[in-house]
């Protein structure tokens, strides 16, 4: 009757939900495909180049591009007034 606790502990630990692992965006690539699949499942892959390529690969899927979020953009050039 002793061991009943701690083989009950041990059980609920075992059972114990593991957490989800993390998406990985990569950040060399510009461009993601996100695309769903049956059952609700969405996976995004960050290996395209430019939107074209993107849009290539996902014609005719359940599937979408979007801009990678860990990539580093260019900051933009400032504006400056012309010389008179």
């Amino acid at each position: 009757m002793r061991a009943l606790p701690f083989l009950l502990l041990a059980l609920i630990a075992m059972s114990a939900p593991t957490p989800a692992s993390a998406q990985r965006f990569n950040g060399n690539y510009p461009v993601c495909l996100q695309r769903w699949e049956w059952g609700g499942a969405t996976y995004i892959s960050c290996q395209f180049s430019s939107w074209e390529e993107c849009r290539a690969t996902a014609a005719g899927l359940p599937a979408m591009c979007l801009l990678n979020p860990y990539v580093q953009q260019r900051p933009p050039e400032p504006v400056r007034a012309p010389r008179r």
